[in-house]
């Protein structure tokens, strides 16, 4: 946990200016505040975090993280149960990369023992990959600032056991191939 508490200040510290600076404009200054509530940016940061759950090929078993709503913006998070093996963390890594690439969003950051790694959509949405204690991933999307309104949990049900409710136990599900002790197979060949 001390781990992912670093890696989220360090989020912090690097996007700040993105959520501070005009009132929830980048940096440049050249786009304008998304046209939402918090719900609807709620909606939005589900349907990235679906697609990119959707995009992990075999599936792994996730769960639904406590909605953390601010005072304009709201972030929505997932942590895999499946355990990610070290032999396959950036394969993994490299998959969620490759997705939101061609997703558009912006490479932002890397962390220095690159098992997290943050993007930046075009409409403002910051997204953070994790692989933490035990092998375990963690995604986060936090939302631009946007209008305040009420935010309901989300819609999606969990890939497994619901663990919203409750700090989620270490990773615990085998999968064949990511909790694997070999390195992933190539498919650039």
């Amino acid at each position: 946990m001390k781990r992912r508490g670093l890696a989220a200040m360090g989020l912090v510290m690097l996007l700040a200016g993105c959520s501070t600076m005009g009132g929830g404009q980048t940096g440049s200054g050249d786009k304008e505040k998304p046209k939402m509530n918090m719900q609807q940016a709620a909606e939005q940061a589900d349907r990235i975090l679906d697609e990119t759950m959707a995009a992990i090929v075999p599936p792994v078993q996730w769960t639904h993280r406590a909605t953390m709503p601010g005072t304009c913006s709201t972030d929505r998070a997932r942590t895999v149960m499946t355990i990610i093996s070290e032999e396959r963390r950036t394969a993994f890594l490299g998959l969620v990369d490759r997705h939101w690439k061609g997703k558009g969003y912006t490479f932002r950051a890397a962390s220095v023992d690159k098992l997290s790694a943050h993007y930046l959509t075009p409409d403002g949405f910051q997204l953070e990959v994790l692989i933490g204690w035990k092998g375990q991933a963690h995604f986060e999307v936090t939302t631009p600032c946007v209008e305040k309104s009420d935010v309901l949990p989300p819609a999606t049900p969990p890939n497994g056991p619901d663990y919203s409710k409750q700090p989620p136990t270490a990773p615990n599900v085998e999968s064949d191939f990511w909790s694997a002790h070999s390195t992933a197979p190539s498919s650039g060949s």
